[in-house]
């Protein structure tokens, strides 16, 4: 029987090419869930069901049971099933010492998401976490991005998760994993794909007609929204700044909640989007942030943003890989008044829709699908030194109603998104059951004081909701100062980590 086996895109690879000791290509998140419905006798969190919950969903989600393998010579990625998964490799344990406060927790996500998946190994895992305050627990999810993209996760979630709570976990079906190809068969098969492919093209005229029609009616459009997308910045490098400098591989994580309501009432008023207002709050909180915190000049930065925008299609939905271009748009940090902000964000991201650039950057990334693996890491490796935005800012819906983990409802939801080349932080958000959760995904070294960026964010959203709707009544505390990293986090043993100053100390690599 031939082994089995699936190659990546040229944009699930690129994730992969753009990995390295300090940018960890994974997507990672928070998401906390009521822990007494899961307690076990014992008083921590039954592991077992929970591991038999992720064990029974595993053939709707195939590729958390495949790793990677290279073709020979091209060297270019595939998957193939892997004959020695175990599931409590990936379906993790660990339980916070007393008192169990969510600093500690967000420390210990800090630690976890500072190392890289194992490409031995399927490159996926839940961290499960016991023992947080307010009777709750956690699971941190950690997923290689040439798996999955934020839509994909929305679809994922609803894998694991109910709409209503329920005791029941269906048997598991059984795996019995497809042979893996060897080296020399994957080479021979891969060369007569390739010449197959061109063969079939010279022998049916029609599909080549066919197709060379399609071309010529959509090749003028699409061709136009690559040159908009090309001559927008991604070519030049952006304003350098504080946030943005030589990376680390240690990271720190910090979140930020919203009320979704407050967020709607400032579209409301002023108009434009929901990621209008979250690009506009950014302008802000990164213009307080580099003026009053770092003391930077903001008044002609050129600060941009990398927004990424779904192009996945009603029939790719449910899958898994990336389907997903990218918008660059400039943020006006150098604006004091906060509907001006917004203003010139609506009209950003207006010329962008009008220009159709979430195509144009998708073409891009079509036309670059034939590459060898082994170009598309090297103009990848070669793209990070251009650094053609400050951040990344991804905005990700999800369902406005509650969701359950066997009998546990699903309480908040931090997402966090990879750090580029270049980029001390990185946000991403996710909206559920009213709220909407930020997750700030920084570098230990170029932003140790990261509560103090969302602390930033969190006061500029204030600010545009003041000034577009009027002030909101309070909602929350404000975030404690954080204890030093290190203080409360506990490794996979559940033995604790040692103390120490968070400006002086550093965590082991």
């Amino acid at each position: 029987m031939p082994g089995h086996y699936e190659r990546l895109s040229a944009l699930d690879n690129s994730f992969l090419a753009l990995e390295s000791r300090s940018t960890h290509m994974h997507v990672a998140g928070i998401v906390t869930f009521s822990a007494g419905p899961l307690r076990t006798n014992q008083g921590g969190i039954d592991m077992s069901r929970i591991r038999q919950l992720v064990e029974s969903k595993l053939h709707l989600i195939p590729r958390y049971r495949q790793r990677l393998a290279r073709v020979p010579i091209e060297q270019h990625p595939v998957w193939v099933d892997d004959g020695h998964f175990n599931i409590e490799y990936h379906v993790r344990h660990y339980s916070l010492p007393q008192p169990g406060s969510f600093d500690q927790l967000r420390d210990l996500v800090g630690l976890i998401v500072s190392q890289q998946l194992d490409r031995s190994k399927p490159l996926w895992e839940f961290n499960v976490v016991e023992g947080l305050e307010e009777d709750r627990f956690a699971i941190v999810s950690k997923i290689h991005h040439c798996m999955i993209d934020g839509i994909a996760g929305v679809d994922l979630m609803a894998v694991l998760l109910n709409l209503a709570p329920t005791a029941e976990i269906a048997d598991p079906v059984p795996f019995v994993p497809r042979p893996e190809p060897s080296g020399s068969e994957l080479l021979i098969r891969e060369t007569a794909r390739r010449a197959g492919k061109t063969v079939a093209a010279m022998r049916s005229l029609r599909q080549f007609s066919d197709e060379a029609s399609q071309l010529l009616r959509d090749g003028a459009y699409r061709a136009r929204a690559a040159g908009y997308s090309l001559t927008s910045g991604w070519l030049t490098t952006a304003s350098d700044t504080p946030l943005n400098g030589t990376v680390g591989p240690n990271r720190l994580f910090g979140t930020l909640q919203t009320p979704l309501q407050d967020v709607k009432a400032i579209k409301n008023a002023v108009g434009g989007s929901v990621n209008d207002v979250v690009l506009a709050t950014v302008a802000g909180g990164v213009r307080r942030f580099l003026a009053e915190v770092r003391d930077h000049d903001v008044t002609a930065a050129d600060f941009r943003a990398m927004a990424p925008v779904s192009v996945r299609s009603q029939d790719q939905r449910g899958t898994l890989g990336n389907q997903v271009a990218m918008w660059l748009v400039s943020l006006p940090v150098g604006e004091p008044d906060p509907i001006a902000r917004l203003e010139a964000v609506k009209e950003a991201t207006r010329h962008l829709k009008e220009t159709n650039q979430a195509l144009g950057a998708a073409t891009l990334v079509r036309l670059s699908a034939g590459a060898p693996a082994t170009l598309v890491s090297m103009a990848s490796r070669l793209a990070t030194g251009v650094r053609p935005f400050n951040m990344t800012v991804t905005n990700v819906p999800g369902p406005q109603f509650p969701l359950y983990l066997l009998e546990s409802e699903m309480l908040e939801s931090y997402p966090l998104v990879p750090l580029w080349h270049g980029h001390g932080v990185g946000l991403a958000l996710f909206s559920y059951a009213g709220s909407v959760f930020w997750g700030f995904n920084a570098d230990y070294d170029l932003l140790p004081d990261v509560d103090a960026f969302a602390r930033a964010i969190e006061d500029a959203f204030a600010e545009l909701r003041s000034a577009t709707t009027g002030p909101a009544p309070s909602r929350r505390k404000r975030p404690k100062s954080r204890p030093p990293l290190g203080s409360a986090a506990i490794n996979g043993t559940g033995r604790e980590k040692s103390g120490g100053n968070r400006s002086k100390q550093k965590p082991a690599d």
